[in-house]
């Protein structure tokens, strides 16, 4: 069984072409200090808003910093968010719902508590958590990752719910098996493939949200390349130097929907429904 799932997901085409682009995107930001070995907040004056050239792969910016420097090391910068806000929502959420969908005393109280931090905008929670603790990595990651916390928990409730009816569940708890040895054997491996499949759709949507927040000047601060930042510095000069916003904007939008693909692709090789049809 373990080895036919392995030979549908390697030769699913949304996984390879996703997992492609992220390993390659992956590989040149670990690769960044080799690929683009300027400092990427060096200034050349005398090379402002030069084009791209052989020198210049994706031009200069309005103080003279190189774009494609730039945007190679804020590919480290949007993996790392997304990355880390999936690992944070997806730990803090599988807990929660744990919790809640075998214990019906938490439920109540977990689950109102999530349906409040649902109510509240992403963003808006975001930009008050920065404007509040400060523009950092760490706070920026925070910030992201509470409001997906809810939608975790809330799907690895509605497992948690289904399994424990189950026969093999209802025998462990008969045979007098402790609950966190019900949850960890039996309730938390049917929890894996749709958890696997939502941390991709998470960190896609965090990185997205970082680059939105860098972008209006609620994200990260400039002194750590970003591609939401970059695109910032290049609106104000969209008509003269289009290639500031351009190339850090492709690679987002190729990154994006290389997890995204990675996600779906997952998706339709986790989902026992979904695989049948294949």
């Amino acid at each position: 069984m373990r080895i036919r799932l392995r030979y549908r997901l390697v030769g699913d085409p949304a996984i390879a072409l996703g997992g492609a682009v992220l390993a390659g995107l992956l590989l040149i930001a670990i690769a960044a200090p080799l690929l683009a070995p300027d400092d990427p907040m060096t200034l050349r004056v005398t090379a402002r808003l030069r084009p791209p050239s052989e020198r210049w792969w994706f031009g200069t910016d309005m103080v003279g910093r190189d774009v494609f420097t730039r945007t190679v090391h804020g590919a480290r910068t949007s993996l790392v968010v997304g990355a880390c806000v999936a690992a944070a929502a997806v730990s803090i959420g599988l807990f929660a719902g744990l919790a809640s969908g075998y214990f019906r005393a938490v439920d109540a109280v977990v689950m109102r508590l999530m349906d409040g931090v649902m109510a509240m905008p992403a963003i808006l929670v975001a930009v008050a958590l920065i404007t509040l603790s400060g523009a950092t990595l760490a706070t920026v990651v925070v910030a992201i990752a509470i409001p997906e916390i809810p939608r975790v928990t809330r799907l690895v409730r509605s497992v948690a719910l289904t399994v424990r009816e189950e026969p093999f569940v209802e025998a462990a708890v008969a045979l007098g098996t402790p609950p966190p040895l019900v949850l960890w054997r039996h309730i938390l491996p049917n929890t894996l493939p749709a958890l696997t499949v939502q941390a991709t759709y998470i960190a896609a949507s965090a990185i997205l949200l970082e680059a939105i927040l860098s972008f209006v000047g609620a994200g990260l601060p400039p002194t750590i390349p970003s591609w939401g930042n970059i695109m910032a510095d290049g609106r104000s000069y969209f008509q003269l130097a289009p290639w500031i916003i351009f190339f850090p904007g492709s690679v987002l939008a190729v990154l994006v929907l290389g997890v995204n693909m990675l996600g779906d692709g997952l998706r339709d090789q986790l989902d026992p429904r979904l695989a049948k049809r294949l």
